[in-house]
């Protein structure tokens, strides 16, 4: 195979098929999307699933808020024959110090001044939301009823029917070996199953992004770190929203299915490509929820599995051009929230590499951030 390509994006995750299909929507027909494996087989298809809006910093409230409201038109506008699952069940966030009590009275006044409708509880009524919650040790929680779920593998296959149907071609189980700079310019990419001449490349490649920016000549301010999850077996419908804590550093969410999917962040975990599970996680999982979710004692677990969170300096994503290679696009950094930020990245990106104003202010998300000391830090993660 021996082609050319007006743009081609490296990674077949939510991400790149959400830049593949904003670009052909805008007219850019030949657009190539290139993935190692299968659609979703990286962080996207391995990640907790969760959408939501309650963040602490102004640019992130805005682009989970733009990506919310894309996913409640997402099944009808791509015009998916599948299920997306996209169910908004809300998030409760609960908090169990003071000092977490205050930043969570600082998120909801910027939320609301955005539009994203959270609100403050106090215990009681963060009970009248999930009845069983053991509010020992706990002092407030926030809730957003538009946050929820979806399903990250349907969504995903939405978004790239979408751009095929439009004039995209993605390219599975092939892997990009190389790519071609000649005079500081993209000329390619070499493949797999072959080269393709282009001038513009999209690393959108999640946790193997700095691999990806190393084939440029880029040292990538960047780590891939595993995550671990695991899911029980179905129950009847008792958690309706998604329960977090940043300071507990958990997250549960019961899906259609039945089951509850649950993560937590760990100190120590391998910074690098694997993949595996450890009992160790599975062991600190299970204190920590059952605690705050006595119900869930009774509940056995199925199944657990790793992605890699690709993590930034500051924990936020990389997007836009770089200096050091014209042509060379960034949509990497995650740090474990790519999926929920899916159409923003979409939308900006295309923006970005058509030379239009962006949608949403992304100069911030500049790679140069880093060297000028512009770091952006959010509170609220896990």
């Amino acid at each position: 195979m021996n082609r050319t390509a007006d743009v081609v994006i490296i990674g077949g995750g939510i991400s790149g098929c959400t830049i593949a299909y904003n670009l052909v929507k805008k007219g850019v027909k030949n657009v190539v999307v290139i993935e190692k494996s299968y659609l979703s087989s990286g962080a996207t298809g391995r990640c907790g699933a969760g959408i939501r809006q309650q963040w602490g910093t102004e640019m992130n409230c805005l682009m989970a808020k733009y990506s919310c409201e894309e996913f409640e038109k997402a099944k009808d506008e791509l015009q998916y024959d599948g299920d997306i699952e996209f169910k908004q069940g809300g998030y409760l966030i609960v908090s169990s110090t003071e000092k977490e009590h205050e930043q969570f009275k600082k998120n909801v006044a910027l939320q609301n001044s955005l539009g994203i409708p959270s609100k403050l509880l106090n215990l009681q009524e963060a009970k009248e939301i999930v009845p069983f919650l053991n509010t020992e040790g706990l002092v407030s929680a926030t809730f957003c009823q538009k946050d929820g779920h979806l399903n990250p593998f349907h969504t995903t296959q939405a978004y790239a029917e979408a751009a095929k149907r439009l004039g995209a071609t993605i390219l599975t189980f092939t892997e990009v070996t190389d790519i071609i700079v000649e005079g500081g310019k993209i000329k390619g990419v070499k493949t797999t199953a072959g080269d393709i001449s282009t001038n513009v490349v999209v690393n959108a490649a999640g946790g193997y992004a700095q691999l990806i920016g190393k084939m440029v000549g880029l040292d990538l301010p960047l780590f891939s770190e595993r995550h671990q999850i695991l899911v029980t077996e179905p129950m009847e419908p008792i958690l309706d929203p998604m329960v977090m804590s940043f300071s507990l550093n958990l997250y549960c969410q019961q899906v259609p299915h039945g089951g509850f999917i649950m993560g937590r962040g760990d100190e120590g975990e391998p910074r690098d490509l694997r993949i595996t599970s450890g009992w160790h996680f599975v062991e600190e999982m299970s204190n920590t929820i059952t605690k705050l979710l006595p119900p869930l004692k009774e509940v056995r677990f199925l199944r657990q599995w790793a992605g890699l969170y690709n993590m930034s300096p500051d924990r936020q994503p990389i997007y836009g051009p770089v200096d050091e290679v014209e042509g060379f696009y960034l949509a990497v950094g995650y740090s474990g929230h790519g999926f929920m930020l899916g159409p923003a990245t979409g939308i900006v990106i295309a923006e970005s590499i058509l030379g239009e104003d962006t949608t949403l202010p992304i100069d911030m998300l500049h790679l140069n951030r880093f060297k000028e000391g512009k770091l952006i830090f959010e509170p609220s993660v896990v």
